[in-house]
């Protein structure tokens, strides 16, 4: 039988502030989605920016009927249907900047197997062999062919610096916490003019190499420190193919989370199960955090119940005040649309239940 010690906390917190449990406008937990969402069939047979800007308008109204209190743009401004398979979290920024060659002789191939950052790409994602710079790269004009498409509260995210270093071959940098930190400072640059109501940088290869840590830190908060309003981190263990791509544990992250300069995290956990929660008790207290909920890696869709009962195991284990959202574990792009759409649903639902909302 499931207690949901949500009802009495989120009881407490309403009197403390005077509002009633029936207000939806003000949920104590919020919840949001990671980014992307799957590409409508549609869109992959014409990407001309009317039918992008339909395909955005979808994903968003889509968002908003489930009900959740922080959208995206679903990262279909970054969709390729040449390379359908990365949803453009690499390419569409690595294309576009100066410094980065994009075709490979043979020998570029075995430099690259010989010295590679990352286990799950077959082939590099570039060639750095000059300074980076920004190029054609324009993360404002993304933001804001989005933003005028909803009047809800808007995500906008971008995949960080350590990340993007560590899927590059670097022939040009000293080394790579260089190259993390000269594109930290072109992201820097684009994100101070974006307006979003959050801004969330994209880490999916820390957990893989924990000793980059120190620099790793560094750049990533260089690039926080342009953000306008509040500032995330998404940290996961991977999701390419519907499958985790790192090993590693939270507790050894720890030291590394307690440096960033965020407001909260983005962490996975419904996959991986929630036995590792008690690290985050070591959290700096200044850092919130935001905990997956929702499986992408898996079609069946939870239920409200399951979805509180997870969300009450985090409550009682690091403290119903600490979790600011619940969310998916990753982007929804591996899903069908029917799938993501009703889990979607059920976060909602789920929350609600917990917080005495039904």
């Amino acid at each position: 039988m499931i207690s949901f010690i949500g009802r009495d906390v989120f009881a407490r917190t309403v009197r403390s502030i005077g509002r009633t449990g029936g207000d939806r406008v003000n949920p104590r937990i919020k919840t949001t989605v990671v980014g992307s969402y799957p590409v409508p069939s549609w869109l992959v047979g014409n990407t001309s920016r009317l039918v992008l800007r339909d395909a955005v308008m979808s994903v968003l109204k889509t968002q908003e009927l489930a009900g959740l209190d922080l959208i995206s743009d679903g990262e279909l401004m970054r969709f390729d249907p040449s390379h359908p398979e990365t949803n453009g979290m690499i390419d569409y920024f690595v294309s576009q900047m100066e410094g980065i060659r994009k075709h490979f002789s043979l020998s570029d191939f075995d430099r690259f197997r010989a010295d590679r950052a990352s286990g799950f790409r077959l082939l590099t994602a570039g060639m750095v062999v000059e300074r980076i710079g920004e190029g054609t790269l324009n993360l404002p004009r993304d933001y804001e062919f989005s933003r005028v498409l909803t009047k809800s509260p808007l995500k906008f995210t971008c995949t960080g610096p350590h990340m993007l270093s560590r899927l590059l071959t670097n022939c040009f940098y000293k080394n790579t916490a260089e190259l993390a930190m000269d594109i930290a400072d072109i992201l820097r640059r684009q994100l101070e003019l974006i307006e979003a109501d959050t801004v969330q940088l994209d880490e999916a290869s820390i957990v893989g190499f924990p000793q980059d840590a120190p620099w790793a830190a560094q750049a990533i908060n260089h690039a926080l420190g342009g953000i306008l309003n509040e500032k995330a981190v998404h940290i996961c263990f991977g999701n390419y193919g519907g499958q985790p791509m790192l090993r590693g544990f939270w507790r050894d992250l720890i030291p590394f989370l307690n440096s960033l300069e965020a407001d909260h995290l983005v962490l996975e956990f419904a996959r991986r199960g929630y036995e590792e929660l008690s690290a985050f008790n070591d959290l700096d207290p200044k850092i919130g955090v935001g905990i997956g909920v929702i499986d992408i890696k898996d079609n069946e869709v939870e239920s409200r119940e399951l979805i509180a009962s997870r969300i009450e195991k985090i409550a009682k284990t690091i403290g119903a005040e600490r979790l600011r959202y619940v969310h998916p574990d990753c982007g929804f792009w591996m899903l069908q649309r029917s799938v993501v759409d009703r889990k979607m649903r059920a976060l909602v639902e789920g929350r609600d239940l917990f917080e005495g909302r039904e």
